[in-house]
């Protein structure tokens, strides 16, 4: 019995990891609408896996090359594992939110894979304050740099997974179709636990600091894209994760000081 519930629940992590890496995972994986969905619950700890190949690439570099090349690095094998994904998603709720003026165009320009400026200017501005909020949290001391890319990676798809629970799916195909349903209670539980777990290394100031920040930054994407799309799509969940990356590695600095 506890074998079988094991067996199903290690299904629903490799679902996760095949989807929002390119980890490989075994063919024998089978992959459906409703499998998927419960995969969600795991979503945060793909961002453990990644979040720690980042970090060690992270710590062993800085032991020998600049910090800023460093963090370079790191980024790079977080692009690698994850093919982009959500950098993806940023550059076409870039364009599509920035070059769009109906809803029909808006979703039609994020469908669409050219890169507009938009979306170069999303991208390009994301990668440059993820390189230098990094490179001044590892001047800071390693152990920072570390903690953070941890946590950033945690939260900011616990962040965008959640909006599964609480918004609707404004379009019929896209990246995040198999996951359009809205989560249950328990996909939502497993997903908010594993932040929570995350959290655990930061002093209470630093960790309600933190809450704080990321419940604001929620509220403040919900509400774009509420009032944008009416909902959310495949595209605006990488969005939404890259922004609570870069918020999260915001307020850790700010935090720092206080």
């Amino acid at each position: 019995m506890i074998g079988n519930i094991l067996a199903a629940e290690w299904r629903l992590f490799l679902i996760a990891l095949g989807f929002f890496t390119r980890i490989p995972v075994p063919e024998s994986v089978a992959v459906d609408t409703v499998s998927l969905n419960r995969a969600s619950r795991y979503f945060g700890m793909v961002g453990v896996l990644v979040g720690a190949a980042s970090a060690l690439v992270l710590w062993g570099a800085a032991c020998l090359l600049p910090a800023g090349a460093a963090v370079v690095l790191a980024i790079v094998v977080s692009v690698l594992l994850t093919g982009g994904f959500h950098e993806d998603g940023l550059a076409d709720t870039a364009d599509g939110l920035g070059g769009g003026w109906t809803l029909e165009q808006k979703l039609t320009i994020m469908k669409d894979s050219r890169l507009g400026s938009y979306g170069a200017l999303a991208l390009v501005l994301a990668l440059l304050l993820k390189w230098q909020l990094l490179t001044a949290l590892l001047e800071r001391g390693a152990a920072d740099a570390v903690i953070a890319l941890l946590i950033a990676h945690v939260l900011s798809r616990v962040v965008a997974a959640s909006l599964i629970a609480t918004e609707p799916y404004v379009r019929e195909e896209g990246k995040a179709k198999p996951l359009a349903h809205q989560q249950e209670r328990g996909e939502l539980l497993v997903l908010v636990g594993t932040g929570v777990v995350a959290v655990l290394v930061l002093a209470p100031g630093m960790l309600l600091w933190l809450t704080l920040g990321l419940l604001v930054t929620r509220f403040a994407m919900v509400t774009l894209l509420r009032r944008q799309l009416g909902g959310y799509t495949g595209d605006t969940l990488g969005a939404v994760q890259q922004v609570s990356e870069l918020a999260v590695y915001a307020l850790l600095w700010v935090g720092g000081h206080g």
